[in-house]
């Protein structure tokens, strides 16, 4: 609640017992204090990945990028060190392989010994009618965004349960609930994953770990230009507003608990 609250008269007054800054909570406040909390993010080499990976930096977190690019993951282990970040852990994958999936989090379970936080933002699209989409193309899609979020949560929920703590966000995307054209094969890759993020969080839920997703509308990333070519980009959201919701997830009392947030283009049509 904030310390200015209305008044009869319609404007704003003080609170007449306001909480000093200096006594509120990290969670009253509405920051994010992840300070020695270890945070794996998915996709972190460019787009929303990167961006979740240097916000959740800045804040205190020790970060493990994976994507199959090391080049773009070391460039953003490169940004956070010049942030001012911790070095972060640099573990190139491809999330729809097992062996590279183990191998990943044996990685963590070595350099750290816990998860704390998985962001699950790897995902690929490729878009056309179904009437002649290749199914070639159908299964590269299902093995990154659908195997590789399944793979992942498992690896995830192997470290966080044995401590009974732990927060889960998979990003999926607003064709996690709605379909347009051309976007068949994306747009049913999303509503699995939002079928595997409802079974995780009953699942979760029962070892005291959090799930929630992210569905954002269209984001100036290099996807949209491939999938919604009729947007003007400059109305389009930019990552820093999915990572922004992201934290908010994170800076969660731990009474409360968020199912999921579509957040999307202010120039869009609302619900």
């Amino acid at each position: 609640m904030s310390a200015d609250t209305p008044s009869s008269g319609g404007g704003p007054r003080k609170s007449l017992h306001p909480v000093p800054a200096a006594d509120r909570t990290a969670e009253e406040s509405g920051s994010v204090g992840l300070s020695g909390k270890i945070a794996l993010v998915t996709g972190a080499g460019r787009g929303i990945g990167r961006r979740v990976a240097l916000d959740l930096a800045a804040r205190g977190a020790r970060l493990v990028l994976t994507s199959r690019t090391s080049e773009q993951l070391e460039k953003v282990g490169a940004e956070i060190l010049q942030g001012g970040g911790a070095p972060a852990l640099v573990v190139p994958a491809d999330v729809s392989s097992e062996r590279d999936v183990d191998a990943l989090f044996a990685r963590i379970r070595d350099e750290f010994g816990q998860l704390d936080v998985f962001i699950g933002n790897a995902g690929i699209g490729t878009f056309g009618p179904i009437l002649d989409f290749p199914l070639s193309e159908l299964d590269r899609i299902f093995a990154t965004n659908v195997r590789g979020a399944f793979l992942c949560a498992q690896g995830a929920m192997r470290m966080m349960v044995p401590r009974r703590q732990g927060t889960i966000v998979h990003v999926a995307s607003v064709v996690g609930f709605r379909g347009y054209p051309r976007q068949g094969a994306y747009t049913a890759s999303k509503h699995a994953l939002m079928g595997l993020t409802k079974s995780l969080a009953k699942e979760a839920a029962e070892h005291g770990i959090r799930v929630s997703a992210v569905l954002p509308g269209g984001v100036d990333t290099d996807l949209i230009s491939d999938a919604r070519p009729d947007l003007d980009r400059s109305q389009l959201l930019q990552p820093e507003d999915v990572s922004r919701t992201i934290l908010f997830l994170l800076s969660l009392p731990e009474r409360a608990a968020i199912d999921e947030i579509y957040i999307r283009r202010r120039t869009s049509e609302p619900f």
